[in-house]
């Protein structure tokens, strides 16, 4: 991308959290061309001894600086994974590409149709598969000492774009990648998910297929804008989730329970707490109201399909008494629990 190129295992704040074995592959790209990273390294003041330890890390600022110098150095934003260079601009142009006035499922298709301009050593491919979308990566030529880094960045380079263009965090439900656990692998989590997988015949991310019927929010003006500085795109967890409220009632739904605390959501959603009702706050919704509106949804499943007392379904929908029921029964539905319960016993019987 022009400008600063996005790059996807740094920390917003100046800790040191990237892999130092990033840094090593982007430097067997200068060795692999016979060049010296020296000049680079120095800039973004990464020191030989903190090469030569496993362990080490570099702060967001710091490779940011190291790895443009590098693609402009090498003339390559893929550092050395491909059998061609991508010159400079390539991934702003795959942005521009896929920019559509349709859902993220169409810029998605575009970008994995137009990457292939760029490369066919890998594909992308986009499927649906019991409610989530799985992004996986095809590799077409053997990527060697540079495959995690590869895949990790393009996973990321996705992901910061679908982001970006939808202005909405995308969580992910699990990724997986194609090689054995790294040593570094505490950073998974906070570049992916928390549900990872090693070993697997792919490199995948899942998330929910909703996602992808989100209208894109932003424009070529706004593009401009982001390749000015287009590292905040994908460095930066987006704190807002279009699908959280969703989100939630699915949870609440599927527990079928009125007792779930704001503890247990927030931990199923990866949050804290204070998170979780901020976001929702955001979002004009509260744990409160999608809590009441879950255990009416349980009292009129209840109520249509048996004859229990009024009382009993209260109960069992998590009021604290009649009362309080039929009020929130009535503020959701329209109609107090007894009507509800004459209408449906009147419908006519669909489930043959």
């Amino acid at each position: 991308m022009s400008a600063r190129q996005p790059l996807p295992f740094l920390a917003a704040s100046g800790r040191a959290v990237t892999p130092i074995a990033f840094v090593s592959a982007a430097i067997r790209a200068y060795r692999d061309r016979g060049l010296d990273p020296d000049d680079a390294l120095q800039r973004a003041h990464i020191s030989p001894k903190e090469l030569g330890r496993r362990n080490a890390r570099v702060t967001a600022a710091q490779f940011e600086i190291f790895a443009e110098a590098a693609m402009r150095e090498l003339d390559d934003e893929a550092l050395g994974w491909f059998s061609r260079r991508l010159p400079w601009g390539a991934y702003g142009m795959l942005c521009r590409a896929s920019l559509t006035r349709g859902p993220l499922e169409l810029a998605l298709r575009r970008w994995r149709r137009h990457h292939l301009i760029l490369t066919d050593d890998v594909a992308f491919s986009l499927a649906v598969d019991g409610g989530l979308a799985i992004w996986s990566i095809e590799e077409r030529r053997d990527l060697g000492p540079y495959r995690e880094f590869c895949l990790v960045t393009l996973m990321r380079y996705v992901l910061g774009f679908s982001c970006w263009s939808i202005d909405s965090k995308i969580a992910l439900a699990r990724a997986e990648f194609p090689f054995a656990e790294p040593p570094h692998v505490s950073v998974y989590p906070t570049i992916f998910c928390k549900d990872l997988k090693f070993g697997a015949p792919r490199a995948k991310i899942a998330f929910d297929a909703r996602y992808l019927a989100l209208p894109l929010k932003r424009d070529e003006i706004d593009l401009d804008h982001m390749l000015q500085r287009a590292l905040p795109l994908t460095v930066l967890p987006y704190r807002r989730d279009r699908l959280l409220v969703e989100r939630v009632r699915k949870l609440l739904r599927d527990a079928r329970t009125p007792h779930a605390t704001a503890e247990d959501i927030a931990d199923a959603l990866a949050l804290s707490t204070r998170t979780l009702h901020r976001q929702l706050a955001r979002e004009d919704a509260s744990l409160r109201e999608l809590k009441e509106e879950a255990r009416v949804e349980i009292a009129r499943h209840a109520l249509a399909r048996g004859r229990a007392p009024i009382k009993r379904v209260a109960q069992a929908a998590g009021f604290r008494n009649e009362k309080s029921f039929s009020r929130a029964f009535r503020n959701w539905t329209g109609l107090t629990p007894r009507d509800f319960r004459r209408q449906a016993s009147l419908a006519p019987d669909t489930s043959a």
